[in-house]
């Protein structure tokens, strides 16, 4: 009974952690173009050069440093809802979600094969991933019956729609 009332908690929360992983992988090759395009490159060879000589517990540092930088911001965003700016608000909620994720997957392919030395890394390394796995079952059913929803909406109402578009262009190009 319990369980049956917590699963629509826990898909949303499989939503959300599968939205922060599509963000994490989409955000990634926009990031790597972003690199082509600005002379990163040679920044990411240099950082790589620089993290290598790095122990691990100092590798983890290097990795946390966007999210001390970007945590003043978060302190906007709390001051922007407190006052009312909404839509200000909001643009900067997603700006700085798209930059820290980002800048988080750029400095995580280079900090990677140290971070993962460390074993307790390791270990929430492969629970994340595993949560990561288990929240796409959890999710995969809900997921499949909105696409077949829909699919068959748009099968179904996809013709009346465009008669529905068609009447309005003879109504709106007929002469009055």
């Amino acid at each position: 009974m319990m369980r049956r009332l917590l699963q629509p908690l826990w898909i949303l929360l499989a939503l959300i952690f599968l939205i922060e992983a599509w963000l994490w992988d989409h955000l990634e090759p926009i990031v790597a173009r972003v690199v082509a395009i600005i002379p990163l490159r040679a920044f990411k060879a240099w950082l790589a050069t620089r993290v290598a000589q790095l122990s691990p517990m100092l590798t983890l540092l290097v990795f946390l440093a966007p999210a001390v930088l970007l945590l003043p911001l978060k302190f906007v965003e709390v001051w922007l809802l407190a006052n009312h700016y909404w839509i200000g608000a909001i643009i900067l909620i997603v700006l700085t979600k798209f930059i820290g994720v980002g800048v988080a997957a750029f400095i995580f392919d280079i900090t990677r094969s140290k971070l993962l030395q460390m074993r307790w890394f390791r270990a929430i390394y492969d629970f994340v991933l595993d949560i990561r796995h288990r929240a796409s079952e959890l999710v995969a059913p809900t997921l499949a019956r909105i696409r077949a929803l829909a699919a068959r909406f748009r099968t179904d109402s996809s013709s009346r729609w465009m008669r529905i578009v068609q009447h309005l262009r003879r109504r709106a190009h007929s002469p009055r």
